[in-house]
């Protein structure tokens, strides 16, 4: 089998340093400390039950973190806590014990020899008995904190160990009855603190910070390492799943051990084998051209998996319940282990934040990595996961896992492509590097960087507040097919009054054409006018007004006919479909931004607004009324003139009029006017509901038909009950015309009527 590059550089830092202990422990004699508490003075060690009470008498029960909370819940955390500023640490020699300590830990978790530990005081924790802690993360409290160290002062007791866990390992400590016990362990190392079962625990915890040394160790094949990955860089990716070869990878991620927070992310605070491995291929990628960043990673797995205990080859391949429910249960899993991994189907990574190249600073990121990108010496599936999820058999795929890991990682790409490949996880910072070389004068230097954006910029989704600095750079950048490829992404719901000057300059240079192009891909992007994204055409009259003051009245048309374009699409649908109660509430949303273009448009486009209108069916009203009654309570009467409201108004009384005029339904005539498909059930169901006498049909139909007649019923809303009456073959469509056919003309009548009374009075007004 070949060895992929990437497969290669793997391998090699895998090798490069033994991966050191995520936790470890120390034994010191009583002698080297002298402790004091406010409130119950010196500590005697070994501790006796009667001064453990005193301590638990200025103590108060300790709290937890869950997420941005602190609570209070003896279910999750039992114990008394004695706060930093009420305890002192003396002796003479505690000073040198400490600092021993600090650097028998340093080597002991495979920190670099030139970083300096230091312990800060966090809490002192009284167990008693039945007390405990259930497993939890610390979180980190400090940029610098790396680990926590416990110190267990000696007492006889029994139960209340301290359960560390990281990477499927797990390491119990017990504290000396007659020594000082000190552990510490990595921050993101899960742990616990058994139940006590006889006498109390006393310890005292400390946050460990990492302050780096003057220089960091980056031994190792450094040459073999440079040389895969120049190999990486230069050969064709080839996908997991696939045949088909493609393009060089543009970024190498390699995935660190250990979890990091934001705070804690930085070259100079790496946890134990992490520390050395990247430090070794930071040196490599230096040696051919390469820059490399620090980055947060969320991966997610999808594994073939099945409970333990089950057979995965039995009768059915699938669990069947008691009602014969085929479909698997899917829920929290409470242990990873309950479940037998087979095969990997499926991984997603992601990066949601890097440092700077210079190691400093930080930026929120989005960018999926594909799989030809990876490598780790240490596989996602050896490590514990934050989160799992179980699904059962589903009928069309097997049972499955999915599990959720928060890593490192550090992510390599050579100079040359640096901006592309930065570019790609933050429009911002690409925008914004853009417009900075354009202000220094490297206008072929902005050109050939915001060309290297092409291949994959038409799938981002820059944020809306990214238009005004993306307009400026197009317009400076004169060159029409880059500026429309940085424009395109954007959706016209980012456009505000502020973007008229900088989008007129652009409209200028490149033409007619060019803007027609950019403004149609934005709302291509709108995806057509989404329900949900209509507010934002509230200022689209003050944009256009800004527009053809900056002398570019063809912008400010082609956004008002892009707007009318899309409130004509929803108009031809709703009007003719739908539910009416869906379709009033759809018509009714579409009566703001319909307002909106009205009054945006110019009086060419407004005219053709109110020609297109007036051809349609009397259900616009629906629209046209609430348009009216709101622009009545916040438009003046120039206003309405202006938006060619007073058209609108003046043509909605005419066809209430006409409403209102037509003669009622006599009591015996039960047509319904319709028009079918023409297909020939639709001929036979219009000739029922156009008859003026008939109201009920008996129509033998086979199923297909059957459905058929249903949904042209339905649809059409008609006043007709169809039931099935299931005897003889086929069943017997029963169709009955109901009184709704009468009900709804009244209320349409009635409706109408209270509507022209409202535009006479306004028109009098």
């Amino acid at each position: 089998m070949v060895v992929t590059p990437r497969e290669r550089l793997a391998g090699l830092l895998g090798g490069a340093k033994k991966a050191e202990a995520f936790s470890a422990r120390l034994e010191a004699p009583v002698a080297g400390l002298g402790l004091e508490v406010a409130g119950v003075g010196p500590v005697n060690l070994p501790l006796r039950a009667p001064q453990v009470k005193r301590l638990i008498s200025v103590a108060r029960p300790a709290l937890f973190g869950r997420g941005e909370e602190t609570l209070s819940d003896t279910s999750v955390r039992d114990t008394w806590q004695i706060l930093p500023d009420q305890i002192s640490l003396a002796g003479p020699s505690w000073p040198s014990l400490l600092s021993g300590a600090l650097e028998h830990f340093r080597d002991a978790l495979g920190l670099p020899s030139s970083t300096r530990l230091r312990a800060e005081p966090h809490a002192m924790l009284v167990y008693g008995k039945g007390q405990f802690f259930l497993p939890h993360q610390d979180s980190e409290k400090d940029d610098a904190m790396v680990g926590t160290l416990v110190l267990s002062l000696p007492s006889a007791h029994t139960g209340g160990e301290l359960v560390i866990e990281h990477a499927g390992h797990q390491c119990a400590y017990r504290a000396s009855k007659t020594d000082l016990t000190l552990v510490a362990f990595y921050a993101d190392c899960r742990h616990q603190v058994t139940p006590v079962r006889t006498g109390y625990r006393v310890a005292l915890t400390f946050n460990l910070l990492a302050e780096p040394g003057t220089s960091a160790e980056a031994s190792g094949p450094l040459a073999e390492l440079a040389h895969s990955l120049g190999r990486h860089f230069g050969s064709p990716a080839k996908p997991r799943y696939g045949t088909r070869e493609l393009d060089p990878p543009t970024r190498l991620v390699y995935l660190l051990d250990h979890e990091y927070t934001q705070r804690g992310l930085s070259w100079e605070r790496l946890k134990g084998a992490d520390a050395g491995r990247a430090a070794l291929l930071r040196a490599a990628s230096g040696q051919v051209g390469c820059e490399s960043v620090l980055a947060l990673a969320e991966v997610k797995e999808t594994w073939d998996a099945y409970p333990e205990g089950d057979d995965p080859w039995d009768d059915h391949g699938y669990d069947e319940d008691e009602d014969g429910d085929e479909d698997g249960d899917a829920g929290e899993v409470g242990e990873d282990g309950d479940y037998v991994l087979q095969e990997l189907i499926d991984d997603e990574i992601t990066l949601g934040w890097w440092t700077g190249p210079d190691g400093t600073g930080g930026e929120e990121i989005s960018l999926r990595v594909q799989d030809y990108e990876v490598c780790a010496s240490t596989d996602s599936a050896d490590l514990t996961p934050y989160d799992s999820q179980y699904e059962g058999y589903m009928g069309n795929y097997g049972n499955t896992l999915d599990r959720w890991y928060r890593r490192a990682a550090v992510v390599v790409w050579p100079r040359e492509r640096a901006f592309a490949v930065r570019g790609e996880a933050g429009s911002r910072w690409a925008l914004e590097e853009l417009r900075v070389g354009i202000a220094r004068g490297d206008l072929d230097g902005a050109r050939n960087q915001a060309q290297s954006l092409a291949p994959f910029w038409k799938h981002t989704r820059p944020q809306p507040e990214l238009l005004d600095c993306a307009l400026q750079v197009a317009k400076s950048l004169d060159a029409a097919e880059t500026a429309a490829m940085l424009l395109e992404p954007f959706s016209a719901g980012a456009l505000s009054p502020e973007h008229a000057g900088a989008l007129a300059s652009a409209a200028e240079r490149y033409g007619t054409g060019w803007t027609g192009r950019v403004v149609d891909a934005w709302f291509v992007s709108e995806d057509r006018l989404q329900t949900e994204q209509y507010q934002w055409t509230e200022r689209l009259p003050e944009l256009c007004t800004a527009l053809r003051a900056h002398r570019a009245p063809a912008v400010a048309r082609r956004l008002s006919a892009g707007v009318w374009a899309a409130v004509d699409s929803g108009l031809r649908l709703w009007t003719t479909t739908g539910p009416a109660e869906i379709r009033r509430a759809q018509l009714q949303r579409l009566a703001l931004p319909l307002r909106h273009v009205l009054a945006a448009a110019d009086e060419e486009l407004r005219d053709g607004i109110l020609a297109e209108l007036r051809e349609r069916g009397n259900t616009v009203l629906e629209c046209l009324m609430p348009l009216l009654r709101r622009a009545a309570e916040a438009s003046t009467s120039a206003e309405w003139g202006v938006a060619g409201l007073d058209a609108l108004a003046q043509d909605s009384a005419d066809r209430l009029r006409a409403v209102c005029e037509r003669p009622s339904r006599a009591a015996d005539d039960w047509s319904v006017a319709w028009d079918g498909c023409g297909c020939e059930l639709c001929g036979v169901l219009g000739a029922f509901l156009g008859s003026r006498s008939r109201r009920v049909l008996e129509w033998p139909l086979a199923k297909e038909g059957r459905r058929h007649v249903h949904t042209r019923i339905d649809s059409a809303e008609l006043p007709v009950r169809h039931q099935t009456r299931r005897q003889g073959r086929p069943y017997m469509l029963v169709l009955t015309k109901t009184q709704e056919l009468f009900t709804r003309e009244r209320t349409v009548r009635s409706q109408a009527t209270a509507d022209l009374a409202w535009l006479m009075s306004l028109r009098n007004g």
